[in-house]
């Protein structure tokens, strides 16, 4: 039974003043070319996979370019075709490959192309039966134009001695089955439906079996789409705003049900969560059901398996998309008991930049159950993403995690040194402790100045900040949990309580230098064990580590702009041991901190968005905490 449903132009949009409708915005050059260019760009990306048919609008595998017909890929298996307007890329240039399409005949947009293009798209994949063609099968979604067009050339290519036969693929479930007579719409389960005739044609089964094929799958699978926006056309002159942003109340809108050409579905309505847009596509779905011996059933049941298909419909991020998959996959297994043993996410079947997706539903029964290894075949097709089918287990091997790895410090308490460098250094357990507590008495006393400063060149949260890391180290100390008889892990606990406290930048920044130190004295000290100058080394590589991973270097305007000049005194060997030097290096910061007063630019941080006018003559406040811990630590060295 022919029905009369025509591929056609979403509806216009409603009427209004022009001066208040958006242009719409589109990478394109003149409309009228943009099929012919479009292919020519899909030729630049597939140099030997596509061949564009001469005189059309259509693409050919490159294996049909011989010249022999002992050669013709139709001597050896049933040639597939498929298309329709342009626009729901990659339908359907994009599957044309191994295992799936021969072809594609390209409409214009959203129109049927015509009879001339798909009869000569047929001659051209297709041995007279005379000849030993194994025939031509053609998939067509349900809208007159592609049936009619389609149909005529099918018929035409019958009369010169082709074997053709037409798969009419309706698997919308958004309108009631007895709405007239144009009957559901052909939507993304069209793409199962080539990819299963393909694997068909591959294995080299005749026509009528490829045919059988084809017509099983086309009648399990069931579609419903939804979208949160309208499609708007190339060159169309307004954006369409068929569905509104918003309703009166001010809420946001979507649409249940519409095709992939903007038409209007079962309803708008206020915008749902997921697992609700999930919802009520699954029941769509479900109530429109299935034929089978010609009664109407419910299209999947409790333990059916499942092939599950979420189709972008053009303007859905790929996150988002996997939102709504883990939605719709979850409903079927934990509230309907079925087994989604292959879930596709992706484009398949789009209509331009609508923001929608679409959900196809092919339950693994009966004869679709048959046709399940010949969807699994590998194909070439750039459209298509191999399956990562769920085949054996209770549950998915992607839902057992593996155990993390526990670093050492996280499997042992870690108190003890024995396996550590010694350390050389007098009264070292005294000496940190001391340092400890005068340099974060000194930086939450500095914590009006620091929060000052940041107010004019920052964001103002740098002494909060330092303040904050302050009190976590303070309340650490005194408490005991710092393990002080041993630098490299003291300056791991620091980086710790850092990683606990400040956060921002600064806190990270800071972690890293500990940690850098940490390691550093594990493995730069000799067999004799951690000296002062071992530590001035370990103080550089935490200073390296902050510029590396930061981006910033001495005269960036940050606390590099301390930590560098003080870091180069320290190894300056200046006094005879770098503890002596502690004095000069506390200078040397402050040295650098007055010349951030006088950068007028920023390479790094907040201060790099701000005027010379205002970072001129305030100093960076990352330097003065810098400079801050070290004149706190000379008096005691």
């Amino acid at each position: 039974q022919f029905t009369y449903h025509h591929e056609r132009h979403p509806p216009h949009p409603s009427t209004s003043p022009p001066s208040t409708m958006a242009k719409p915005k589109k990478f394109l050059n003149d409309p009228s070319n943009a099929v012919d260019e479009f292919i020519a760009g899909l030729l630049l990306q597939y140099p030997n996979h596509l061949r564009k048919l001469a005189n059309h609008h259509v693409l050919l595998h490159s294996s049909f370019a011989t010249q022999q017909k002992s050669n013709h890929p139709n001597a050896k298996s049933v040639s597939l075709l498929s298309g329709g307007g342009s626009g729901h890329e990659p339908s359907h240039a994009g599957f044309i490959g191994r295992n799936m399409l021969s072809g594609a005949i390209l409409g214009g947009i959203f129109a049927s192309p015509s009879v001339s293009s798909i009869l000569a798209a047929i001659r051209a994949v297709t041995l007279p039966t005379s000849q030993g063609g194994k025939g031509c099968l053609l998939i067509v979604k349900n809208y007159t134009g592609d049936r009619l067009n389609f149909g005529m050339a099918c018929e035409l290519a019958n009369a010169e001695g082709l074997a053709v036969k037409m798969v009419v693929v309706a698997d919308d479930c958004a309108l009631e089955r007895k709405k007239g007579i144009t009957g559901a719409r052909g939507v993304a389960g069209t793409v199962l439906v080539h990819k299963a005739a393909g694997g068909a044609a591959g294995e080299g089964m005749d026509l009528d079996a490829v045919v059988g094929v084809a017509e099983a799958v086309a009648e399990g699978v069931g579609s419903m789409g939804v979208a949160l926006g309208a499609v708007t056309i190339p060159g169309a002159e307004e954006v369409n705003d068929r569905l509104a942003d918003t309703n009166e109340e001010g809420e946001n809108m979507m649409e249940i049900g519409l095709g992939i050409h903007g038409e209007a579905g079962l309803r708008q309505c206020s915008l749902m969560s997921c697992n609700e847009i999930a919802e009520e596509m699954l029941k769509a779905v479900q109530n429109y059901g299935r034929e089978v011996d010609s009664q109407i059933v419910p299209l999947y049941e409790a333990g059916d398996e499942l092939l599950v298909l979420v189709n972008n419909l053009g303007g859905t991020s790929n996150f988002e998309m996997s939102l709504l998959a883990r939605s719709l996959v979850s409903q079927l297994e934990k509230e309907a008991g079925c087994k989604a043993t292959r879930v596709l996410v992706g484009s398949f079947m789009t209509s331009f930049d609508m923001q929608g997706a679409s959900v196809s539903i092919l339950p693994l029964t009966g004869k679709s159950k048959d046709a399940l290894s010949l969807i699994d075949a590998d194909t070439d097709a750039p459209g298509w993403a191999n399956v990562d089918a769920w085949t054996n287990g209770a549950i998915r091997p992607s839902g057992t995690e593996i155990d993390e790895v526990l670093g050492i410090a996280s499997i042992e308490s870690g108190t003890g040194t024995a396996s550590l460098p010694p350390v050389l250094i007098d009264n070292f357990v005294d000496v940190a402790c001391t340092i400890l507590a005068s340099s974060c008495k000194a930086l939450i006393k500095a914590e009006p100045l620091l929060t000052k400063y940041d107010t004019i060149v920052g964001d103002g949260d740098c002494g909060i900040t330092m303040e904050r890391g302050a009190k976590e180290i303070s309340q650490r100390l005194e408490s005991g949990t710092l393990r002080l008889d041993h630098p490299s892990q003291l300056f791991a606990d620091l980086a710790d309580a850092v990683s606990a406290s400040m956060g921002g930048t600064s806190g990270i920044l800071l972690e890293l230098m500990f940690r850098k130190a940490s390691t550093s004295l594990l493995s730069s000290t000799d067999a004799e064990g951690i000296t002062s100058s071992d530590m001035a080394e370990a103080f550089r590589s935490g200073v390296e580590a902050v510029s590396f991973y930061g981006g910033a270097q001495e005269g960036s305007r940050t606390m590099l702009d301390a930590l560098v000049p003080a870091s180069t005194v320290l190894l300056s060997g200046k006094g005879g041991s770098a503890a002596a030097n502690i004095g000069e290096a506390a200078e040397a910061a402050r040295k650098g901190v007055d010349a951030t007063a006088a950068m007028d630019c920023a390479e790094a941080g907040r201060s790099n968005y701000l005027s010379k006018d205002v970072l001129r003559g305030t100093p960076d406040p990352g330097a003065v905490a810098v400079a801050v811990v070290l004149e706190a630590m000379a008096p005691i060295l």
